[in-house]
Order: C-alpha cells, then sequence, then structure tokens
C-alpha cells in the first residue's frame, strides 16, 4: 500500500444524521479566521472536500467535519462542516457530533458530571456543555451563535408550483422555513424523497427573489437551505431540512430549529426560558431553548440552546493511491441527482 495522502475520521451520528469528523491528516487550512479557512475551500482549492464526501469515499447523506486548530482565544478546537455541495459554516448536528468525538476519544479531557468545550466555527463561538457519565457524553447543550428573523411571510413564486409562503431566518446559516401543509405532505420518511426534491427546487428560486446578507458576516449572503416545518403541539414541531443536491437531514437540525425559533420569538409567541421540541422525519428530538435576546447589528436576535445526542459507531481511514484514477471523487445522477460541479 502506498497512500500518498492518509486520513483518520470518526464515524459518528447524531440522531441518525452522520457527522463525520477528520481527526489527522491535515494540518490546517489557510486563512486568519475559521470563515477565511471556510471561503478558502469554497473558491481556492476544493480537493479534500471532495476526497471525503464523493464517492467512493464518501455519499451523499452524510457530512464531514474538518477539526483545525482555533484562530480565536479561549476556543479548544475549530471544525468547518464538508457537505456535499460546498463548505457550510455551522450545523447543530455536527457541533453534536464534534464534540461527541474530541470528548470520548480523549482529545479533550473529559470532566464528570460536565464538560464545557468551546468551538470556533466560520460562523462564530460555539459553547458547548456536555453531560457525561462513565466516560460518555449522554448529551450535548450548544449555546448557538444568535439567531434573527429575516422577514416573515415573504411570497416567492415559483415556476411550475405558484406561491409559496415562507418566513427567512439565519440559525447559523440562512433559511427558508416553510408550513409543509402548502405542498400538501406530511413530514414522514414515506415522503422524504419528494421533500427533498420540493425544497432544493424552492431554494434554487428563493436565492433569484430575495438577497440576504449577514449584518456582521458579509460572506455569509445567502440562503442555504429550505426546513420544512410542521406544528404537531404547541411547543412540539416536526423538522425537515433539505440539502443539495437532494437529500433530508436525518436530525432535526440544530440551526434550523434555532431559525425556526427566531420566528416564533418575533411573533410574541415565546419568551426567554420557554423550551420546545423539535421532532425529526425518523423521531429523533432535539430540545431547543431560549436563553434570552440580544442584538446583531441592528437586528433583535434570540439566543438559542439546542441539546441533542450523538453516537461514535467505527474509526475510519481513507488513503489516496498516486495512481488512483478516481481520487478526485465522482457522482452519479442515480444517487446525486444533477451532478454538482
Amino acid at each position: 500500500m502506498r497512500w500518498k495522502k492518509t486520513l483518520q475520521l470518526i464515524e459518528v451520528h447524531c440522531e441518525g444524521e452522520i457527522g463525520k469528523v477528520i481527526t489527522s491528516g491535515v494540518i490546517d487550512i489557510p486563512g486568519a479566521t475559521m470563515l477565511d479557512k471556510m471561503n478558502y475551500i469554497n473558491e481556492v482549492d476544493d480537493s479534500l472536500r471532495r476526497l471525503v464526501t464523493m464517492e467512493p469515499r464518501g455519499c451523499l447523506q452524510m457530512s464531514v467535519n474538518l477539526l483545525l486548530p482555533p484562530t480565536v482565544p479561549g476556543a479548544h478546537a475549530g471544525f468547518i462542516v464538508l457537505q456535499a455541495d460546498k463548505a457550510h459554516p455551522m450545523s447543530g448536528s455536527n457541533c453534536i457530533c464534534v464534540v461527541t468525538a474530541l470528548l470520548e476519544t480523549g482529545m479533550i479531557t473529559m470532566q464528570e458530571p460536565e464538560t464545557t468545550v468551546v468551538l470556533d466555527t466560520p460562523a462564530g463561538l460555539v459553547t458547548a456543555v456536555a453531560s457525561c457519565s462513565d466516560g460518555r457524553c449522554i448529551s450535548v447543550s450548544l449555546d448557538m451563535v444568535p439567531a434573527f428573523t429575516e422577514q416573515l411571510d415573504r411570497q416567492f413564486e415559483i415556476p411550475n408550483f405558484g406561491t409559496i409562503t415562507a418566513d427567512i431566518a439565519f440559525g447559523g446559516v440562512y433559511y427558508a422555513l416553510i408550513d409543509v401543509e402548502q405542498i400538501k405532505l406530511s413530514i414522514a420518511p414515506e415522503n422524504a424523497r419528494e421533500l427533498a426534491a420540493f425544497g432544493v427546487g424552492f431554494r434554487h428560486y428563493i436565492n433569484q427573489q430575495i438577497q440576504v446578507q449577514h449584518p456582521l458576516l458579509p460572506q455569509i449572503n445567502e440562503v442555504a437551505y429550505v426546513m420544512f416545518r410542521q406544528r404537531e403541539e404547541q411547543n412540539v414541531w416536526r423538522t425537515c431540512t433539505t440539502l443539495p443536491p437532494g437529500r433530508v437531514d436525518r436530525s432535526p437540525c440544530g440551526t434550523g430549529s434555532s431559525a425556526n425559533l427566531a420566528t416564533l420569538d418575533t411573533r410574541g409567541e415565546v419568551e426567554p426560558g420557554d423550551r420546545l421540541i423539535s421532532r425529526s422525519t425518523i423521531n429523533g428530538e432535539f430540545r431547543i431553548e431560549l436563553r434570552g435576546r440580544t442584538q446583531v447589528g441592528e437586528k433583535l436576535a434570540v439566543l438559542p440552546r439546542v441539546t441533542g445526542r450523538a453516537w461514535i459507531y467505527g474509526i475510519q481511514q481513507l488513503g489516496i493511491d498516486p495512481d488512483d484514477p478516481l481520487s478526485a471523487g465522482f457522482m452519479l445522477s442515480d444517487t446525486w441527482g444533477p451532478a454538482l460541479s
């Protein structure tokens, strides 16, 4: 065996959503901040993302988290989310996977009953408090970046569909939040393919009709995902985040749930201290708490806390043979839909 590059990954899932963690093989990525590093991956050198997310080494239904040295004082580690379409600034389920991997492998010393881990992300600092017992992360609570509403009840014209109404909100990335009843579907496993197709198609046209830009992080400037939502009880929401090129998040989605919390606060439906449940397509649950309110630039924002669980299920080592003609990765439309460039 003669590999020219070797990576080690911890295999983790959060309520069914795979979030592998690269723990060795990458020293650093150019850039002064984690956002700069993410932009370097997206704009300059995308080879690492393609290597770990595309076939034959990766697959559509997963994320891979790149651990990096932190760029700000006080953070324990930095990370960037690598997905099928590009690198993204933040993900709640992936944060939970990263914290679980850091603690359960001993990269950060676990303290019982709680361990605090501060993560440097492209969207800002995230403080995680892990509930720990017998060497295991029982759950991880994330003090997410401030979330805020951009627009409520914005109407968009979708070719071959008609008008769709969405809330636009930021929860770590920008979301279009759509009540699923508008597409005459329920959020259920048997509808996952249709939900994914609707969501990815809607996102394309929504981004053509609205301009968004984070007031403090101007490089975050597009609607990243469509999240369908369905209220089941007063404080229980069924959620389904759709990801390019066409799949659904298996977890309840921490950043999307944070964005949803911001819209509820804007509507006056929640108060500090209130707790919600976000429930996924496959019945995984996150607990969402409104810790308080703040301001982001001139925007009123909420401070969400997201609590969920993750499990390590394996250790993987990846390598590149210098003669491998598929080292750059590939996609086929039977799984990936229309191929991404």
